[in-house]
């Protein structure tokens, strides 16, 4: 009771009730104490010092609650407890725990600079009717999971763990990345890279952050991923570069569920280099016709990548990609000569051996008689 009292007369030092806009209006500095608790049954503004705090702060109405002011508050443990949500036109900071009741919280999606900060806190609660609608933040060196949606819709996204302590800031969006609703432009589906035929429609993600790291997406039935493949292994995770204006792939470390629910995780890459994220299916199986692998270590055995069935008396073109979709040889009529070494430099240092993998290639063949042309696109392993 000691500890309460003092709480409510720190309040009443720095504080003013605004009875007429239903608020509550720090102006001072206030701080609690072990474990003191409050309990916002009013909007909150905050123009002062609200930080450094223990204890817990509970956000409880019938009715939408706001956060706003000049001042970020900072609090310890959270409860939410808000039928129509939480509102943050600041951000708000979260040192230990938060803990979902009742109702989302909501932040705005055409800026990233109000978000719900987690300082090294972790959650419980999250659903399709208890998550963050719009942009969280994480700090430290930690793996985490974003508990984001859209909606009525609860739509994680994991990142591993960073190397050093950084920030992370992710959001998810159910829209179409051909017309994003606070985008400046649109994020063509159907411009991508090579190794890729299909691009999601449906959902993207927007992550942002400058260290490396592997990203976990969702999906469920929403998603619409049997229009992508009807197999899950084709999948990939893929990122909008701004620099290309196309998706490309960031890889498929793991990949879990069915058509209706489950999860990819990306190879490492670092998020500020791509706009945003969604899932997209390489070419699937009855679209390659051609799968072969050659040991170009110089043995005089399997040394070139050849392709057996090309006729050398028709027109042809190959073109050779790695995994991210960036160029590594091209030949006009291609002889069966080559012997994985990198004829682009952006990517594999140029007159270099392709690292051990799995390359995508396309061959066109013209026939000669007719100008038909047809085209191949299949996977080529090299090893050493």
């Amino acid at each position: 009771m000691e500890v309460y009292k003092k709480i409510i007369t720190l309040f009443f030092c720095c504080t003013q009730i605004i009875t007429a806009q239903s608020a509550f209006h720090n102006f001072g500095n206030i701080q609690i104490h072990n474990s003191g608790q409050i309990g916002f049954h009013t909007d909150l503004i905050n123009d002062g010092t609200f930080n450094s705090n223990l204890g817990l702060a509970g956000f409880y109405s019938s009715v939408q609650l706001n956060v706003s002011g000049t001042s970020i508050a900072e609090f310890f443990d959270v409860e939410i407890d808000v039928a129509n949500g939480l509102n943050l036109e600041t951000s708000l900071g979260i040192y230990n725990q938060l803990d979902f009741i009742t109702g989302k919280i909501f932040t705005p999606r055409n800026t990233i600079d109000v978000s719900l900060e987690f300082l090294q806190a972790t959650y419980t609660g999250e659903s399709d009717n208890e998550h963050i609608d719009g942009y969280s933040t994480i700090f430290g060196n930690t793996d985490f999971t974003f508990p984001i949606g859209h909606a009525n819709k609860l739509r994680p996204l994991s990142i591993s763990q960073p190397n050093t302590n950084t920030i992370f800031k992710s959001a998810y969006f159910f829209e179409n990345p051909n017309m994003p609703s606070t985008f400046i432009t649109g994020f063509d589906t159907n411009s991508f890279s090579p190794i890729l035929s299909k691009v999601n429609d449906k959902e993207f993600w927007d992550l942002n952050g400058d260290q490396e790291v592997e990203v976990t997406l969702t999906w469920d039935s929403n998603s619409d991923i049997s229009n992508l493949t009807n197999d899950i292994n084709f999948l990939h995770v893929v990122g909008w570069n701004g620099t290309t204006a196309r998706w490309e792939s960031l890889g498929k470390n793991e990949i879990s569920g069915d058509l209706e629910n489950g999860f990819i995780t990306s190879s490492p890459f670092i998020p500020d280099d791509y706009v945003v994220l969604t899932i997209a299916s390489e070419p699937s199986e009855n679209e390659i016709t051609i799968n072969t692998g050659f040991s170009p270590n110089g043995d005089g055995s399997n040394d070139v990548f050849e392709i057996t069935e090309l006729d050398l008396t028709q027109e042809n073109s190959i073109e050779i990609y790695d995994r991210w979709g960036g160029l590594l040889y091209k030949k006009k009529n291609y002889d069966n000569s080559w012997g994985g070494i990198s004829e682009n430099s952006r990517t594999v240092e140029k007159g270099h051996l392709v690292p051990v993998g799995t390359y995508f290639f396309i061959l066109k063949i013209i026939d000669k008689n007719t100008q038909e042309e047809k085209i191949y696109k299949g996977w080529v392993y090299i090893n050493y």
